[in-house]
């Protein structure tokens, strides 16, 4: 093993991939995971990254009728459903980090400073993806309990916070694993 300086910053990118995939499938394709839980009417509706409970699986999706009227439903709140797809790109970057990471694990530094630079791009994205779906659902949220229905945050949003704080951690110990010993020791005969 040529550097095990990157194996913590390898296990934090490993870690926020997962969250961050668990976030991603989440309503209507995984009811357990959501962002937004309602109940409006007797009618519980989960919301995710492409959806929500009962709607076809797209990026960019419209609040349902009796959850929101057209102030929740005009072109800022529709276009922030779009934005939500930040969160399978922020997978996608941690997933690439920890590949990064692997090669910096078996071979080389090098492999060990790209996992740096691309945890840090995952940990911005992370971050500003977390903040605009704190503002969607929490305006939703706020919306539908003003009606005097039931809305509460899911478990998301917290699998979200954690992939960031993972990644945080990641982008600190990668950024230490750089100036790790990454010498092969030689076998003397």
């Amino acid at each position: 093993m040529a550097a095990g300086a990157a194996g913590p910053g390898l296990f934090f990118t490993f870690a926020a991939m997962v969250l961050l995939i668990f976030a991603s499938v989440s309503a209507p394709t995984w009811n357990s995971v959501s962002f937004l839980n309602t109940r409006v009417g007797g009618t519980e509706t989960h919301f995710g990254v492409f959806g929500y409970t009962g709607s076809d699986t797209h990026v960019g999706w419209f609040f349902p009728p009796g959850v929101a009227d057209s102030r929740l439903n005009d072109g800022l709140f529709h276009n922030l459903t779009f934005v939500l797809v930040l969160i399978p790109v922020a997978a996608g970057l941690s997933g690439l980090a920890f590949l990064f990471g692997l090669c910096g694990l078996g071979y080389h530094r090098s492999g060990t400073v790209f996992m740096t630079l691309v945890s840090a791009l995952a940990m911005l994205v992370t971050l500003v993806a977390w903040v605009l779906e704190m503002v969607l659902f929490g305006v939703a949220r706020h919306h539908v309990r003003d009606h005097g229905d039931v809305a509460n945050f899911g478990n998301a949003n917290w699998l979200v916070l954690g992939a960031f704080l993972a990644l945080v951690f990641a982008f600190f110990a990668s950024a230490c694993g750089i100036f790790g010993s990454y010498r092969t020791r030689r076998a003397a005969y």
